[in-house]
């Protein structure tokens, strides 16, 4: 009897890691590269990042501001300015749910599914393009800062790291706003749910008011809040008066290390949440 011998099946070849890691690359400067193009084809997507912060400083300075006495003394523009860069990155985070909740709903996501491609590459191209939004908000309100009379009073190191908490801040949150995005049915609901849970985060906070005076339960909210930790790292770091210094929670008392906690803290929790639910949302 004869015994046919079946050929081996021939093996699976696989890119080498580092090729692995460039085709990766590749795919988020394309995908990062997509997002930024759409935004210069539409700039009115950029008013949340350009008109509006020069107005919520104006306004916030200008009318808010004379109501304001701060806990020993000091210029309420240079103590706003740091608060007035928490709240437009914090508030337009909320256009990484937006947008990605447009293009999971107008089939977009579909096309690319089809492709060869890092499926997180849609995720993290994303992430990248809103952080350089989030850098163009933080130069507008810094300049429109130094036009209306704000100094940092510190070393260009120290000025830069504050302004870096900032952006690492947003780009966190980009993350968790990215959550947000996946499961949301549309981007009406994406905007309407973001604008409830960031606008309260970004007004709870030291950011625009001094939080001695708060009621002790909202004071406690405020002091803990990751926005307050990072205004009061920057303000620490710009050199302007700083009223949460006095105060003894942690936070206040090291708010560079408690701002860097918060942000890993949101990377850690969100990066891979995000992934999952883009997975879940895009198989089948």
């Amino acid at each position: 009897m004869t015994l046919a011998t079946v050929p081996s099946a021939a093996p699976v070849l696989r890119p080498a890691p580092a090729r692995r890691l460039a085709q990766r690359f590749a795919d988020v400067l394309v995908l990062t590269g997509r997002n930024l193009v759409h935004i210069a084809r539409e700039p009115l997507q950029l008013s949340d990042v350009t008109i509006q912060p020069v107005l919520f400083t104006l306004l916030f300075v200008y009318v808010f501001g004379s109501g304001v006495v701060l806990p020993g003394g000091g210029s309420y523009t240079a103590f706003a300015i740091a608060g007035l860069l928490a709240l437009n990155l914090t508030t337009s985070a909320m256009g990484t749910a937006v947008g990605l909740s447009n293009d999971l709903n107008s089939g977009v996501i579909d096309r690319f599914r089809t492709l060869p491609m890092w499926r997180a590459a849609v995720l993290v191209g994303r992430s990248l393009a809103d952080l350089s939004t989030a850098a163009l908000c933080t130069l507008i309100v810094a300049l429109t800062g130094l036009v209306i009379g704000w100094r940092p009073h510190a070393s260009i190191l120290a000025v830069i790291g504050g302004f870096a908490l900032f952006l690492l801040f947003s780009y966190a949150l980009s993350w968790g706003c990215g959550c947000l995005g996946i499961v949301s049915k549309g981007p009406e609901s994406a905007q309407g749910v973001g604008l409830v849970i960031l606008f309260p985060l970004a007004i709870v906070s030291n950011g625009l008011v001094p939080t001695q005076h708060m009621p002790a339960v909202l004071r406690f909210i405020a002091d803990w809040n990751p926005v307050s930790a990072d205004t009061a790292a920057a303000r620490h770091l710009f050199g302007n008066p700083n009223p949460s210094a006095t105060i003894h929670a942690w936070p206040m008392q090291h708010p560079v290390a408690a701002s860097l906690l918060w942000s890993v803290a949101l990377l850690v929790i969100f990066a891979p949440l995000a992934t999952l639910l883009y997975r879940r949302r895009t198989t089948g």
